[in-house]
């Protein structure tokens, strides 16, 4: 993909990790296209950190990936006996008791969990390889522009482990219970057709066009009133959690604010 981001004064660039703002507009690029932007705990503070980051002018986020690929994954040294200078092993986490791998763990999760707030939409442009990690990071965004070269792929029930880094609630939201498991436990490729058919992407485009694409979404994306697109995506996020009369009274109490808004009435 093009940088359109480098031009701008990052307001976070390291361990992997650029955040710049334009307005409106943050872009979150992974920056390490020699290793295929590969996930480390370091990268995983980076973006959580760019979250806490975002000025409150942001609307639209968009994540993306510098290269051919936009994230490959686990860095393989954390599956080495040394691991990764710094940070704790599989083997140093093993040995902790179930507290401490519940608090290790989330403290991963945290860059994976603010892409869903509601005062933003978030949009993952995704080329090449999108595999374990990578594949959740990308699931953590509202929506999915992908390349036609896209390959989605969750790999972490092949390797013994399970996808922990917040993808299986989105996936199953997104494809249903049977294809997501049949996804994760063979491990399979998921091609751009595949993705646009089964909802894990919003739309697939030539690779070249990818960034074009992208800036057309922003564009629709921030032309409606914010206020409204704010309320409407909690109503959609808290949709799947509610009785179907439930969601008509959440319907109604959002409307009454908004038109209270509008009328100059609110609180």
């Amino acid at each position: 993909m093009a940088t359109p981001d480098q031009d701008l004064a990052p307001v976070l660039d390291k361990d992997g990790v650029r955040l710049t703002v334009d307005d409106t507009l943050a872009t979150v690029t992974l920056t390490n296209p020699a290793k295929r932007n590969v996930q480390s705990p370091a990268l995983w503070r980076a973006l959580a950190e760019a979250g806490r980051l975002l000025p409150g002018s942001v609307r639209v986020v968009v994540l993306r990936g510098e290269g051919k690929s936009f994230s490959a994954g686990l860095d393989r040294q954390m599956f080495t006996p040394e691991g990764i200078p710094g940070e704790p092993t599989f083997i140093d986490l093993a040995r902790r008791d179930d507290a401490g791998i519940d608090a290790t763990i989330a403290e991963y999760q945290e860059a994976f969990t603010w892409w869903r707030r509601n005062d933003i939409v978030s949009v993952a442009a995704v080329q090449g390889h999108a595999i374990g990690a990578g594949f959740q990071l990308a699931l953590a965004c509202d929506l999915r522009v992908v390349a036609d070269d896209v390959q989605f792929a969750m790999r972490e029930t092949s390797l013994g482990l399970v996808p922990d880094l917040t993808g299986t609630h989105p996936l199953v939201g997104l494809v249903g219970y049977a294809r997501a498991l049949e996804i994760c436990v063979t491990g399979r490729s998921v091609g751009a057709a595949e993705s646009v058919a089964s909802g894990l992407a919003n739309l697939a485009v030539p690779a070249a066009e990818l960034d074009g694409t992208v800036r057309d979404l922003v564009a629709a994306l921030v032309a409606a009133p914010r206020d409204a697109v704010v309320e409407t995506k909690a109503l959609l996020r808290g949709a799947a959690g509610r009785a179907y009369d439930e969601q008509r009274a959440a319907e109604r109490a959002a409307q009454g604010r908004r038109l209270r808004d509008l009328a100059g009435l609110g609180e």
